[in-house]
């Protein structure tokens, strides 16, 4: 079942002779529970195709449907909801509130929808995050591992229906970054979430069920590596 369908996405900056296409009508569809990796060099365009996907950023042309709704439809207020509840972000830089403990900082994206902490979800995740014994502590207690799978409990305490990732391995050694896969792997499993990974590593990549490769700001190629 499709999830996600993006037509002639297409963004550019700057006008006339200096303009620049980060994006180049991009054509898309993703399948709901599908893990699909985007790799592709340093500005090639893939962190603005997440974005555009996620409803981060708007396109300069071009479509997003999540479920068979155009998102950029909706005023800036409702995209902003879109984003708490149906998508979960996890960056390379963590983004971690310093002066907030490992459970607030998780549960933040709750609380700032106005709404209950779900206490059973919140146990389940620090448990499947390895980290009940460090829910009080602060970011500058945590290795970085750590920090990053606290990212990831505040992606996914909202349970959302899509995940994205942006280079969540990049600022990690090579056991934290299997780890940090293994992680939302599980969670694509588990909750059948559908996620989006952008990486340079390409045993990443591989991990993936469809590799999806950008360059120039064009879908070079696209292959299903497993169902």
């Amino acid at each position: 079942m499709e999830l996600i369908r993006a037509e002639h996405l297409t963004k550019t900056y700057g006008k006339d002779e200096n303009v620049v296409a980060a994006l180049d009508d991009v054509s898309l569809s993703i399948e709901k529970g599908d893990f699909v990796a985007i790799i592709g060099a340093s500005g090639s365009g893939k962190s603005t195709l997440l974005h555009m996907l996620g409803g981060v950023d708007r396109p300069t042309s071009g479509t997003v449907m999540v479920d068979g709704k155009d998102i950029f439809k909706q005023n800036d207020e409702q995209l902003s909801i879109f984003r708490r509840r149906e998508v979960g972000l996890v960056y390379q830089f963590f983004n971690l509130i310093p002066v907030l403990t490992v459970v607030e900082n998780i549960t933040m994206p709750v609380l700032l929808d106005h709404r209950k902490v779900n206490q059973e979800r919140l146990d389940e995740l620090l448990e499947l995050l390895r980290l009940k014994d460090r829910k009080d502590f602060f970011p500058n207690q945590l290795s970085g591992g750590q920090q990053q799978r606290v990212a990831i409990g505040r992606a996914l305490i909202n349970a959302p229906t899509i995940l994205l990732a942006d280079e969540p391995t990049g600022n990690l050694d090579s056991k934290n970054s299997q780890e940090v896969v293994e992680l939302l792997k599980y969670s694509n499993v588990k909750y059948n979430q559908t996620t989006v990974l952008i990486t340079h590593d390409e045993n990443v990549a591989l991990q993936a069920k469809r590799i999806i490769t950008i360059q120039d700001g064009r879908i070079k190629h696209d292959e299903v590596i497993r169902k």
